[in-house]
């Protein structure tokens, strides 16, 4: 695994949320959007100073719902927060895409499977 800040540059053209961002985009108050993100429905980073979460995580205006296990799986195998987002927005050679990419497609056991493997 690659630096932080070698991984940041995975993809530079995505979208960040700020949580003003996220309470309007999700349509919950501020107090709801910090427990879906306690709950790991939704994961972010303070890498660029303020905590944002990637767009690419909200689909109809709602967390992924693919996302939850698939952070607990990454959590369980040691990855801190900013390696899991990068790996999750990094292009994998095992998946063909990106693992977001493939969950948003509805391939979460293939991207689990995958993301077993690291530990």
């Amino acid at each position: 695994m690659g630096s932080v800040s070698e991984n940041a540059a995975v993809q530079p053209a995505a979208e960040w949320l700020t949580m003003p961002d996220l309470v309007e985009v999700l349509g919950e108050p501020l107090g709801r959007v910090r427990r879906l993100i306690d709950e790991h429905h939704l994961i972010g980073s303070r890498r660029s100073g303020v905590f944002q979460v990637p767009a690419v995580f909200i689909v109809d205006g709602h967390p992924l719902s693919s996302l939850r296990g698939t952070i607990i799986v990454l959590q369980d195998a040691g990855f801190a927060d900013d390696e899991l987002i990068d790996w999750l927005l990094k292009e994998d050679d095992t998946l063909g895409r990106s693992p977001i990419d493939a969950l948003r497609a509805g391939h979460k056991s293939e991207v689990r499977r995958v993301a077993r493997t690291l530990a």
